[in-house]
């Protein structure tokens, strides 16, 4: 199953590495839309991602206009504007979640053009907008449930300790 995430005119470094590093750790694709508030080479960027960039699988666009020109298949738009809960949604394989600038979120014409494709994470009203990387990690893990994970690892172990062995000898 494919997850494409799609971040339209992103202006902070930091929110950019920190979405290229849940894609790698996820599988998702990541798709950057121009014009962007840095250069791809940014230190930021580079570090906030740390060594994940081999896993990435991650393409570049200067306007959305090129993106949908070269992109098809299911879009959600994540917004605060919406009024759909991201949840009460079903979420396709080779779906696209889209993600707007820090300051201004997505244009309010490709929001108005799509409103049954707008979704929104709920929070209190007197909140304007959560952290970008935040939400879009609330996204990607949201889709990656109701797919049940595929091709995740669900389990971890410990550096110095073994699970197994306490739960065979009785410890807790």
């Amino acid at each position: 199953m494919v997850l494409n995430i799609v971040m339209v005119e992103p202006e902070i470094p930091q929110n950019a590495g920190n979405v290229a590093r849940t894609c790698a750790a996820t599988g998702a694709k990541l798709h950057l839309v121009g014009p962007m508030g840095f250069k791809i080479d940014d230190k930021k960027l580079k570090r906030a991602g740390l060594d994940y960039w081999h896993l990435l699988d991650i393409t570049y666009y200067d306007s959305l206009d090129e993106f949908f020109a070269k992109n098809s298949g299911e879009f959600f738009f994540f917004s605060t504007k919406s009024v759909h809960k991201h949840t009460d949604i079903h979420y396709p394989d080779n779906c696209y979640l889209f993600f707007g600038k820090e300051t201004a979120g997505l244009p309010e014409d490709l929001l108005f053009k799509n409103k049954d494709r707008c979704v929104r994470i709920p929070m209190i009203s007197e909140a304007r907008s959560l952290n970008l990387s935040n939400s879009i990690a609330i996204g990607v893990y949201e889709v990656l449930r109701q797919w049940d994970f595929p091709a995740l690892s669900e389990a971890g172990r410990l550096r110095g300790y073994d699970w197994d062995a306490a739960d065979a000898n009785g410890a807790k």
